[in-house]
């Protein structure tokens, strides 16, 4: 039996690249599943972090009511657009991340089918090749 075999693993997006002869042999394995996992966690941080903005102006709204006057509202006005900007940063990054997550996967399924390819021209000894 000489060749390679690619076997999908259900539920997990994974892909085994196995070469196989009289000798035995390797297998690669290579699953998209914790990436894909790993994706879907940033996505879930940009949507969690979505109201937090609503929230914090919210809060400063109920506090510059309840405080007056008070010299104090200029620093909490730049604390509280420090944090704002955080916020947004933390979002764009994790947005950001979730993309290349899920291009990693993307790739690694472009490599897996090039190498796939490339041992389907391959002819072993005692496999029915030009051996």
């Amino acid at each position: 039996m000489g060749g390679v075999t690619v076997v999908g693993q259900p539920n997990d997006g994974g892909e085994r690249l196995g070469a196989t002869g009289p000798a035995g042999g390797e297998d690669l394995r290579h699953s998209g599943g914790p990436w894909l996992r790993a994706a879907g966690g940033a996505d879930r941080l940009v949507t969690h972090l979505a109201p937090v903005r609503s929230e914090l102006e919210a809060a400063h709204r109920g506090l510059v009511a309840g405080a007056g006057a008070l010299a104090a509202l200029a620093e909490l006005s730049a604390v509280r657009a420090s944090w704002e900007r955080r916020i947004e940063e933390a979002r764009g990054e994790c947005g950001s991340l979730a993309g290349k997550l899920r291009e990693v996967v993307r790739g690694q399924a472009h490599v897996n089918e090039a190498v796939k390819s490339g041992f389907d021209g391959v002819r072993t000894p005692g496999g029915g090749g030009a051996w």
